[in-house]
């Protein structure tokens, strides 16, 4: 194997089958290694080292969001398409204006409750996104478009 530069994550999880066959579906590989504690994918996807291990997962962890931005909307509509058809419930989200930028996305969410989109910045803008009217927060106070609900 090739070195890559990557960005590792390790997340803890708590049914390590489940997640294994989650990720499997969302990043579209397979894990490279696996262990009856243990598995890590090197996906095609992105430059990303993911490890997973069963653990105790924190609330405050689930609730944040991890992402994958690729070079087109086309791009993002073809791993949309792949992830449907692997079974997972995707939410779709176009042309949002989020946390500076206007955006194509879906998102997925995984066993554990944690976020996950595959996006393109289709432009940058000035604001930090939608206002809400009445509250006049934006999506990124509220957590509308930083952290989708799948």
């Amino acid at each position: 194997m090739t070195h890559q530069t990557r960005i590792h994550v390790h997340l803890p999880v708590h049914n390590l089958a489940e997640s294994i066959r989650f990720y499997a579906q969302f990043l579209g590989d397979e894990p490279v290694k696996q262990q009856r504690d243990y598995a890590k994918f090197l996906p095609a996807i992105a430059p990303l080292n993911l490890a997973l291990s069963p653990g105790k997962v924190e609330a405050s962890s689930a609730q944040a969001h991890l992402g994958i931005e690729v070079a087109s909307t086309r791009e993002v509509e073809k791993h949309r398409r792949r992830v449907t058809a692997a079974g997972l419930r995707v939410r779709i989200e176009q042309s949002v204006e989020c946390c500076y930028a206007n955006q194509d996305k879906f998102w997925v969410t995984d066993p554990d409750g944690r976020q996950w989109e595959i996006y393109h910045v289709n432009s940058d803008i000035e604001h930090r996104g939608d206002v809400n009217a009445e509250t006049e927060e934006s999506c990124c106070d509220t957590s509308v478009c930083c952290a989708g609900s799948a």
